[in-house]
């Protein structure tokens, strides 16, 4: 049985990930005592068609998560999957999450109760397998997240996201790239106000050498990684690309990298599905590409 626990701060996305979770299959339940795990593992276990499970766990359980270790350890000795994934977010953010909605922290007061709350969880933060830092997602971009990395299918997702170094490093990124030492088309008046997805801007970044060696280099490691990455059984990988401002160069390698992959034989067997983002573009140009 494949067990997934969702924990975290309060504030962070739980419920959030949890509605995803439940889109894509998962039985899911939130806020269930720690010690009753192992009885709601096995009476879904006994079923014909056993499902996958997502548990929602917070330090409003405080009581009960001393107890963690020892019901982790019962589950894995049985035979089950278990994967815990943390959700957090800068205190500043949460903060203004708390205030935006008006809704009170279940441990009281802000921000004392945020340190108690990290505190409380810190037995189930040491054993995290998997953590999203979710201090810039919007809660689209969470749910998105959510069901890639936790899709039933056996397909690697191939993410290729273009961001700006200025608005922060992508958390999810299992690999970065820094393209700021190409020649920057923010410095030419009329490419200024455009972006990577631009024709004129996308030959600008191209027709530099360097930036041929790039994708050379990156198409490279990419075929070298994603089999053995699809070896490994991994359902998700990040490849994020980052400049200044996340509007011209990281943007148009990642297209021109998308393209290359997409053209040339196949990364893995089954191929991967790629996914296209580009982080720091407004809205309407940022809409995301997926390539079967």
């Amino acid at each position: 049985m494949e067990l997934l626990v969702v924990t975290g701060m309060s504030g962070a996305g739980k419920s959030t990930a949890l509605a995803a979770l439940a889109d894509i299959g998962f039985y899911c339940v939130d806020n269930i005592p720690v010690l009753l795990l192992p009885q709601l593992v096995d009476v879904l276990a006994a079923e014909e068609a056993p499902r996958r499970i997502a548990v929602g766990i917070d330090a409003r359980e405080v009581g009960h998560l001393g107890a963690f270790a020892g019901v982790h350890l019962q589950l894995v000795q049985a035979g089950h999957r278990v994967e815990i994934l943390f959700l957090d977010a800068p205190d500043d953010v949460l903060v203004r999450r708390f205030a935006e909605t008006r809704r009170r922290h279940p441990l009281g007061e802000l921000p004392d109760a945020i340190t108690a709350e990290r505190a409380g969880l810190r037995s189930l933060r040491v054993r995290t397998t998997a953590t999203i830092d979710t201090g810039g997602l919007r809660a689209r971009e969470l749910r998105q997240m959510i069901r890639d990395r936790y899709s039933a299918a056996s397909v690697l997702h191939l993410v290729l996201t273009s961001f700006g170094f200025k608005t922060g490093l992508p958390s999810f990124a299992d690999l970065v790239f820094d393209v700021r030492f190409l020649a920057n088309p923010y410095d030419v008046a009329v490419l200024r106000p455009r972006t990577g997805l631009d024709a004129e801007v996308a030959a600008f970044v191209l027709g530099q050498s360097d930036a041929m060696v790039l994708l050379d280099h990156l198409e490279g490691l990419l075929r070298f990684v994603v089999p053995r990455s699809v070896r490994e059984g991994r359902s998700y990988l990040t490849v994020a690309l980052g400049c200044t401002g996340g509007q011209h160069r990281s943007v148009a390698l990642t297209e021109a990298l998308a393209q290359r992959l997409s053209a040339g034989e196949p990364l893995s067997r089954p191929p991967p599905q790629l996914i296209i983002r580009h982080r720091d573009l407004p809205d309407a140009a940022a809409k995301e590409t997926v390539h079967a």
